[in-house]
């Protein structure tokens, strides 16, 4: 029956891995919402409770600064309290500086879970992600072969704890302090407020809650009795699978989506951009300037010398990622003269 189960998912077209995948960060959304202890909320449309309504982030928390940055001019007003609109950021690069899965994987790493042949592996997509401000589809394939590989037979709650481990180290840190803004100036104006990433669910909703989000919708990996099959429920939460949840998730909150807004930097997102009334562009790369453009989307940049560290390889970024390959090269000649 399993082996039934396999093949019948390896048929599947990808825009149907897609759809599944969607469904499946939706319903975890909302599992999440309704386990949670929430503040009381105000009415929906039809008199009921909204679903989802955002936390305001504690003083505390470590992804907020202790002065709230301001938010870009020219944004959108968001609507007061509207239970219909809501915001959808995406995490690499929008939210966070880098790739959420390089900084698990360094996590991983210093907990024995990965070799140093994998960390410089990771090291350098991350460094070409960080370059060209782009996604290569090689290098998230291979993250994704490589964590169902390393979480299969594991315990779902063992990885959650060390999720929250890791990113109690690095989200502090590693916010653009323009996007913290965009996010603050939904919730304050009462709107539930969204992460949509194809990092893992786990990663998801900690990076989210530390910014005191409503919730996140994030790439479900398959678990039975409480322990991961190595198989992922769809597929990864990437481009058209992105648009997917964020339209089951407005099906289920009964969100209106032409007063809904969304913040993604990759060309990739575009099908999510394109599903919402207020789509804007942060740090965009180049294919996704080129639409905003054409388009009269929004564009807000919160990186400093976007043209010499995202725009081809001037010499000071090629000279930094030969010297983390070298780095890199050197420590596992090491490894292998000790091993």
């Amino acid at each position: 029956m399993a082996v039934l189960r396999r093949l019948t998912q390896a048929r599947r077209s990808s825009g149907e891995r897609s759809a599944l995948a969607g469904e499946a960060a939706a319903e975890a959304a909302e599992a999440a919402l309704r386990a949670a202890p929430e503040p009381e909320r105000p009415g929906g449309p039809d008199g009921a409770d909204a679903p989802g309504t955002p936390r305001t982030p504690d003083a505390s928390d470590p992804g907020k600064p202790g002065k709230a940055p301001k938010a870009p001019a020219e944004n959108h007003t968001p609507d007061p309290d509207d239970p219909r609109a809501a915001a959808f950021f995406d995490c690499d690069n929008t939210i966070l500086r880098g790739a959420a899965v390089f900084y698990l994987g360094v996590g991983l790493y210093r907990r024995g879970f990965l070799t140093r042949r994998d960390i410089a592996r990771f090291a350098w997509q991350q460094a070409w992600f960080r370059l060209h401000g782009t996604e290569d589809p090689d290098h998230i394939s291979d993250a994704k072969q490589s964590a169902l590989g390393i979480v299969a037979g594991k315990r779902t709650a063992d990885l959650e704890a060390i999720c929250e481990e890791i990113f109690e180290e690095v989200v502090a840190d590693k916010i653009w302090p323009g996007t913290r803004a965009l996010v603050q100036m939904h919730l304050d104006a009462g709107q539930r407020v969204w992460l949509v990433t194809a990092a893992p669910l786990e990663v998801a909703r900690i990076i989210a809650r530390r910014l005191g989000m409503t919730g996140a919708l994030g790439t479900v990996a398959e678990a039975r009795d409480g322990l991961y099959t190595g198989r992922l429920v769809g597929d990864l939460l990437h481009g058209p699978a992105k648009a997917a949840a964020v339209r089951a998730l407005a099906r289920r909150e009964r969100l209106d989506l032409d007063r809904c807004a969304a913040y993604s930097d990759s060309a990739n997102d575009i099908p999510m951009l394109s599903l919402v009334g207020h789509p804007y562009v942060v740090n965009p790369d180049g294919a996704l300037r080129r639409h905003a453009r054409a388009q009269g989307w929004r564009v807000r940049d919160f990186r400093t010398g976007r043209k010499a560290a995202r725009v081809g390889l001037p010499a000071a970024a090629a000279l930094g990622v030969l010297a983390g390959a070298a780095a890199a090269w050197v420590a596992l000649n090491r490894h292998r003269r000790t091993a």
